[in-house]
This record gives C-alpha cells, sequence and structure tokens, in this order.
C-alpha cells in the first residue's frame, strides 16, 4: 500500500476541479486542559463537526491501560464519522545518544502500531531530546536516522511526518527540515510544519513553496499575537486563528498552490481556552479555522 497517495486521505485525486481541499482536523492539545478522557476528546471533535482527530499518544495508552480496545476506539471514530489521521508523541528517536535513540525509535515502533489499528495514516516525529540549548544535530545523521524510521513506518502502514519545533536547538526551522527530509532520499518523507513554530523558529513561511502535494499532510494551524516579541512568545501564547498576526493567507494559498491534499489540525496550548466547555471551543476553532481559509478565497 502506497500511503503517499492523495487516495490515503479520501481526496479526489489530481484531476479535481479544485486542486487545494482541506480537511479540518481538532489537535487534542486544543482541549486536553478540560481533561477529558481520549473517547470524550473524539467525540467532541465529531460533534464540533471536524474531519478529523490528532490524539497524543499518553491519552491513547492510557485509554488502553484502562483495559479498553483499539478495536472499540475505531469503530466508534466510524460510527462518529471522523477519522483519527495522526498522532502526537515525544519520542527521542533522533538523538545522538545511541542507547537513548533506541528506546526511543523502539517507543516509536509501537505509537505507530497504535496508531495504524486506529487507521491513522500519519505521525509526528518531532526533535525530542535534541530540543535542548547546548546540543547539536548533524543533519546528515538526521537525515539516516529519518529514513530508518519511514522504514519502519511503511512496514506498519505509518508515516512519521519529520516535525519543526521553533524553539528547538535543532529542527527548528523549515529549511533544516526539508533538507533532512531531501536527503532521508525516502518516497514518503514529509514535513509537519506548524504557523507559530514557523514564526517562532524564524522561517519565512514562503518556503512553503517548495514543499510539494505530497510532502505536507497535515499543518498545524494557529496564530499568535504580536506581543510577546518572536524571542520570548511560547506554545500558551497561541490564540485562535484569525485572531493574530500570522500570515495565513499567503500560508494557505502556497499549500493550496502546491495542490496539496492538507488536514488543517487546530493546535493551541491556550489556558484561557481551557476555561472553556471543550465543546465550545472545538466550535469556536473550527468556525475560526473556516473563516480564515474563507478569508483566503479557498473555501
Amino acid at each position: 500500500m502506497n500511503l503517499a497517495s492523495a487516495e490515503a486521505f479520501g481526496a479526489e485525486g489530481a484531476a479535481s476541479a479544485k486542486p487545494y481541499r482541506f480537511k479540518f482536523a481538532l489537535n487534542g492539545a486544543t482541549i486536553r486542559g478540560q481533561k477529558l478522557g481520549v473517547v470524550e476528546q473524539i467525540e467532541t471533535a465529531a460533534t464540533a463537526g471536524y474531519a478529523g482527530f490528532e490524539p497524543w499518544l499518553a491519552d491513547v495508552n492510557k485509554y488502553v491501560e484502562s483495559g479498553a480496545s483499539l478495536k472499540d476506539l475505531r469503530q466508534r471514530c466510524a460510527d462518529l464519522g471522523i477519522r483519527i489521521m495522526g498522532g502526537i508523541g515525544f519520542t527521542a528517536w533522533v538523538v545522538d545518544d545511541e542507547q537513548q535513540r533506541v528506546k526511543g525509535t523502539e517507543q516509536m515502533k509501537r505509537d505507530m502500531d497504535v496508531l495504524a489499528q486506529l487507521g491513522s495514516p500519519l505521525i509526528a516525529a518531532p526533535p525530542a531530546g535534541a530540543n535542548r540549548a547546548g546540543t547539536t544535530l548533524d543533519l546528515d545523521r538526521a537525515a539516516e536516522r529519518y529514513h530508518a524510521l519511514l522504514e519502519s513506518g511503511r512496514q506498519i502502514g505509518v508515516i512519521p511526518e519529520l516535525e519543526i519545533w521553533g524553539g528547538s536547538a535543532n529542527l527548528s526551522k523549515l529549511t533544516d527540515a526539508i533538507c533532512v527530509a531531501a536527503k532521508a532520499a525516502h518516497p514518503e518523507a514529509c514535513i509537519l510544519a506548524d504557523a507559530f513554530h514557523l514564526y517562532k523558529g524564524g522561517s519565512d513561511p514562503a518556503t512553503l513553496r517548495l514543499i510539494g502535494r505530497n510532502a505536507i499532510r497535515c499543518f498545524h494551524l494557529n496564530d499568535y499575537p504580536p506581543n510577546p516579541p518572536r524571542d520570548s512568545i511560547k506554545d500558551s501564547d497561541r490564540i485562535w486563528p484569525g485572531d493574530g498576526i500570522a500570515p495565513l493567507k499567503q500560508i494557505l494559498t502556497d499549500l493550496a498552490d502546491n495542490h496539496c491534499q492538507t488536514f488543517l489540525s487546530l493546535e493551541l496550548f491556550n489556558a484561557e481556552y481551557y476555561k472553556l466547555p471543550a465543546l465550545e471551543a472545538a466550535k469556536t476553532g473550527l468556525a475560526k479555522m473556516k473563516a480564515v481559509v474563507a478569508a483566503a478565497g479557498l473555501s
């Protein structure tokens, strides 16, 4: 099975009259502050009207540890008409320390297996463990490790997306991620980008124009205010799409011009939004995402 094909995402293909076709997903981070279990998170996302959900592996593992079944969870998603389209974990698959890297890679394989059982085509592969100041990651070695991870993913049936973290000591810039993905020389290499992380890491959003339709399957959509400034802004400062200064019209237009069949996944960590009922937060986020897509002329 070629998971890199457009069919893996339910797309109609490049011949569509509208080559851009964004689908909307909710990242579990956006409503994690409401302390819901993963089933309740998925039900909230489905009720709000999202097509996809991106859970945190910690929440899924907690569900499994309670004795519940992944098969039942996948069926619940099917009943609700929502898809698990990715997953968020923090394994140290790319670090230089061999013992730590082996341990992290094995955990990543287990996480990919969990997501495969849920029908997810994707998993985030961030630079966890290599993000601290004082560490320098050789991009050639990172590419070799990413290639190996992609091969494991191919066997399991889940594609790891190379994720940029704007505040990381390594893989903080989109250009570095493109370099690693290209050097990995693998047909399923792809990048997980994020409006906030592009800004935090100092990446020019125009760089997205270099990423082809099969190389960006999910984009974390959010926004940020003019203050705090870029060097001190934090994840918790993210705000609803369209409420800040992010160049979202340019970002969405570039993705559309590249014929990307992309899930836009709402990922926020805002303590004020955690005070809202989860369903209200989810509905507000979806409305905000649809509004910025419409403002870009892409709805």
